[in-house]
């Protein structure tokens, strides 16, 4: 089971793999080189496949309910959403934290 640091991590790196393949798609549909396109969409499906994966089996791990589970994996398909799900987390931690 991966630990929440880890889920964040796959979380962060997918948001911005997610990103850079939206400007790379634009570069490519004006003209430009394919290579972004290339290099970074298979990496981008592999980060969208662990995120997927690990949120679903961390479910109880993480403490999450099914809303919230739908949520985080809404995160996943919508640009910055995986910066919005790793600072929930984060806010989350810290309010636990203080409890």
């Amino acid at each position: 089971m991966a630990s929440l640091k880890t889920f964040r991590i796959i979380a962060l790196a997918e948001a911005t793999s997610f990103l850079i393949l939206l400007a790379g798609s634009a570069i490519k549909a004006s003209g430009g080189t394919e290579a972004i396109v290339q290099i970074l969409g298979p990496l981008h499906g592999v980060l969208f496949m662990a995120y997927a994966a690990i949120a679903i089996t961390g479910r109880d791990d993480y403490g999450l309910t099914g809303k919230q589970l739908a949520w985080v994996l809404v995160g996943a398909v919508l640009p910055f959403g995986g910066y919005v799900v790793d600072r929930w987390f984060a806010k989350r931690e810290t309010a636990g934290a203080q409890a």
